[in-house]
């Protein structure tokens, strides 16, 4: 498999830059605690390398002006548009051709985190949707995946999107990490058991990974 990584956080302590290196040692002192903290950010899209990458793109989700005009419009109060600029959230976006020919748009996102409030995290949903739909070809197979940061049962954007309009398969009914596909029919979608996550007696994710087979 090919990586194909876009940073969306750089390492800091604080409101200081630090190298990347110091940030990994200081996670590295609980992990499960400081998480991405201080180590940064960024998301990856793991593809096969017989797979011809044909374009590449990445969109802030909560750019500053995203971030105020959705304010307005949702009502939120100080604390909710303070948190919502915190960390910096991305999509990226890859579109790849396939052995066979097929092409395909990946949008791979992870949504603020806010359960106060997911509205925040349903309009970045929402804006990816948009970013990856203007940059689809007629007969793209288009994928949203990731860390949506919303189940499918409080999220609007979900739903839209597996109405006719917009045509994704339906999310999975559980859990904020999520498969949406249009363009190819999703024959199921599947979470990974504890025992498929463990390496050498150490349990890989704090989040289960999610899995689609497509027809």
């Amino acid at each position: 498999m090919r990586a194909y990584a876009d940073v969306a956080q750089m390492p800091h302590l604080g409101p200081l830059p630090i190298p990347a290196q110091l940030g990994r040692r200081v996670t590295a002192l609980h992990n499960g605690l400081l998480r991405s903290a201080v180590a940064g950010q960024a998301n990856a899209i793991l593809l096969r390398p017989d797979a011809e990458v044909l374009s590449r793109a990445r969109l802030i989700l909560n750019s500053r002006d995203f971030r105020e005009a959705q304010s307005r419009w949702l009502s939120l109060p100080l604390v909710a548009r303070l948190a919502w600029g915190k960390e910096r959230r991305i999509v990226q976006v890859l579109r790849a051709r396939m052995p066979g020919g097929a092409t395909l748009i990946v949008a791979n996102l992870h949504a603020t985190s806010y359960p106060a409030d997911q509205r925040l995290a349903d309009a970045e949903l929402l804006r990816t949707a948009v970013f990856a739909d203007g940059l689809a070809e007629p007969g793209d197979v288009v994928v949203l995946a990731g860390d949506f940061n919303v189940p499918a049962a409080r999220s609007a954007t979900q739903a839209a999107l597996t109405g006719p309009e917009w045509g994704f398969s339906e999310p999975a009914p559980e859990g904020i990490d999520q498969i949406m596909v249009r363009g190819i029919v999703v024959e199921e979608i599947t979470r990974w058991p504890r025992e498929r996550r463990r390496v050498d007696g150490r349990l890989l994710s704090d989040h289960t990974p999610v899995e689609a087979r497509l027809a």
